[in-house]
Order: C-alpha cells, then structure tokens, then sequence
C-alpha cells in the first residue's frame, strides 16, 4: 500500500513562504507522477500543481499559483515538494500529496493515492 505523508503546514503571515513536503513510501518513487492539491472550507478539493514522473521535467500549475509556487521532486528522497511564496489569505486550506502512474491522472484530479493533508493557515 503506497503511504504519503506531507508536512510542513503552518501558519504564516500574508506575503509569507512555507515549504510543503511529501514522503512517497513505496519504491520506485521516480515511476510516479505526482501533484498538490487543495481544499478549504467549504469548497471542492481543487488541483494546485503537477510533475511528471522520472526526472520531472514537466510540471503544471493552476492559475491561481503560476508564479508563486515552485513544485520539485527529490527521487532520491522519494519527496515531493512545494515551494510556496507570495501567500495570501486565499491559499489557506488543507494540502494534499497525490501519487499516480498517469500524469493525466493527476492534471484531471483523479490520481490513485492520496496523503492525510497538512493544513496551511495565512493571516492577513
């Protein structure tokens, strides 16, 4: 069973960074596309950011992040990272790590693995 465990969540003061990560347990974590997602209170999970498996040479973003979010990958780590600058009072929500073999799976937001979710709070 393939287990994501995120960290790095907090609370940070608008125009403030945090650095989300996510620990893939299972092996060969280079065969997965990964991707960020998000969900606050009272809306729909929403996608937030993709990278495409092996190297990652690829990567997507919503709209609402372009620019500000920076996502990366660490193979030999087996994590998955998501370097987020510039936060306002709109990124707060809980953040999730997903895991899939398709890429499309995860720009679509049906990917097969899911993590806890880390719950970032920006004041404003």
């Amino acid at each position: 069973q393939v287990q994501l465990v995120e960290s790095g969540g907090g609370l940070v003061q608008a125009g403030g960074s945090l650095r989300l990560s996510c620990v893939v347990s299972e092996r060969p974590f280079h065969l997965y596309a990964m991707g960020w997602f998000r969900q606050a209170s009272t809306k729909e999970r929403e996608f937030v950011a993709g990278i495409s498996r092996s190297g990652g040479t690829v990567t997507y973003y919503a709209d609402s992040v372009k620019g500000r979010f920076t996502i990366s990958r660490d193979n030999a780590k087996s994590t998955l990272y998501l370097q987020m600058n510039s936060l306002n009072a709109e990124d707060t929500a809980i953040y999730y790590c997903a895991a899939d073999f398709a890429t499309a799976s995860i720009t679509g937001g049906s990917p097969a693995y899911w993590g806890q979710g880390t719950q970032v709070t920006v004041s404003s």
